[in-house]
């Protein structure tokens, strides 16, 4: 494979100033002329489902990791998501992560170090516009929904690092997906025992003290901060 550190978002003629592609997809405000609009956006997005389809079949089985992208380099979440990163590549996992700095940077350190596959799939941002310097195959999308389908389809398991609201965006779907069924065999680590464990005990004494959720639910996920725990629990998955 080969890089595409420069595959980001390019200006565009007549687009307003600061914003995505997808946000105008999402904007339906104004008069009608998204009837005109926006059927014609369908092709860029199939355009993205075949790209990231041809791209991303052949790497074999991958891990994808999540975190914030504010991380900074002298925190100990970075050198904790460089040796998961590292130990997943040893373990023989290709190593995914939205492309960006911080969290996700430092997991793709890990990787590429280890002589291990590491990937990066990007998102069309008024920031983060660029890859980070670790990321040996990488990808831009335009539309959000293109590149979780990416992460879904393309990862056995999630490790997921201390991060905002992506990173919970990212866990949820997550656990939706699995608790609905539609994926299985998806083992989804919460690595950072002091960042995660206040929104498990929520989840106890709330959601699932009235009934909301199962305690199958809150199974489905292992909270830990030993790296070699995650990647043990990786490997299970796949054996």
């Amino acid at each position: 494979m080969t890089r595409r550190s420069g595959s980001g978002p390019r200006p565009t003629k007549g687009r307003p100033a600061g914003s995505t592609t997808d946000q105008r997809l999402l904007d339906s405000s104004g008069h009608g002329d998204w009837v005109h609009t926006d059927p014609w956006r369908v092709m860029k997005i199939q355009a993205e489902f075949v790209e990231g389809f041809n791209d991303l079949s052949e790497i074999g089985q991958a891990i994808s990791v999540f975190g914030s992208a504010r991380t900074p380099k002298d925190h100990p979440t970075y050198a904790q998501a460089e040796a998961v990163g590292r130990g997943l590549a040893e373990a023989g996992f290709a190593v995914i992560t939205g492309g960006g700095p911080g969290t996700m940077e430092a997991a793709n350190k890990g990787a590429l170090e280890a002589g291990g596959e590491s990937i990066g799939l990007g998102i069309e941002l008024p920031f983060e516009a660029r890859l980070n310097d670790y990321v040996g195959f990488g990808l831009n999308f335009r539309y959000f929904f293109v590149r979780k389908m990416m992460f879904v389809k393309y990862s056995q398991g999630y490790v997921v690092m201390p991060g905002g609201l992506g990173t919970m965006d990212e866990l949820f779907e997550a656990m939706t997906l699995s608790q609905t069924k539609k994926i299985t065999q998806f083992p989804i680590v919460l690595m950072g025992v002091e960042h995660w464990e206040g929104l498990l005990d929520w989840m106890r004494k709330t959601m699932l003290a009235d009934g909301r959720i199962k305690q199958s639910d809150l199974d489905m996920i292992t909270l830990t901060d030993d790296v070699d725990e995650a990647v043990e629990l990786m490997l299970k998955a796949r054996d």
